[in-house]
């Protein structure tokens, strides 16, 4: 399968498409800024940066400072694959991702998408 088009997708075309997805089922920019942020190490700052400069999502991720090591611990289905199946590991943080923002939109609680 051919990634190349996903990973060169603007992360500020997609984070736009989170938000709204995420506060048409009355959750916040904020909450969705916090999963991305538990995802990839970036604080609130450098997630902005990210956005500003309009870097695609390979970049925001090989630029992320850590993925969080309980990501692992994210389970499930996304775009009819599962996200512990994915073998290309980029491809497999974009699905974390989209699989955080998923969780949140559907009303699951903040604590319990942190994995914590």
């Amino acid at each position: 399968m051919d990634h190349t088009r996903v990973f060169k997708m603007s992360f500020a075309g997609v984070y736009p498409l989170y938000i709204k997805k995420a506060e048409k089922k009355g959750r916040t920019k904020e909450e969705v800024d916090a999963v991305i942020c538990w995802l990839t190490g970036y604080d609130q700052q450098a997630l902005q940066n990210q956005i500003d400069q309009k870097i695609d999502l390979q970049t925001f991720f090989n630029e992320a400072p850590s993925l969080n090591p309980n990501a692992t611990k994210i389970t499930g289905v996304i775009c009819g694959y599962r996200v512990e199946e994915i073998e290309h590991k980029l491809m497999q943080k974009i699905r974390y991702m989209d699989k955080l923002v998923d969780e949140l939109a559907k009303g699951r609680a903040l604590e319990k998408i942190l994995r914590k």
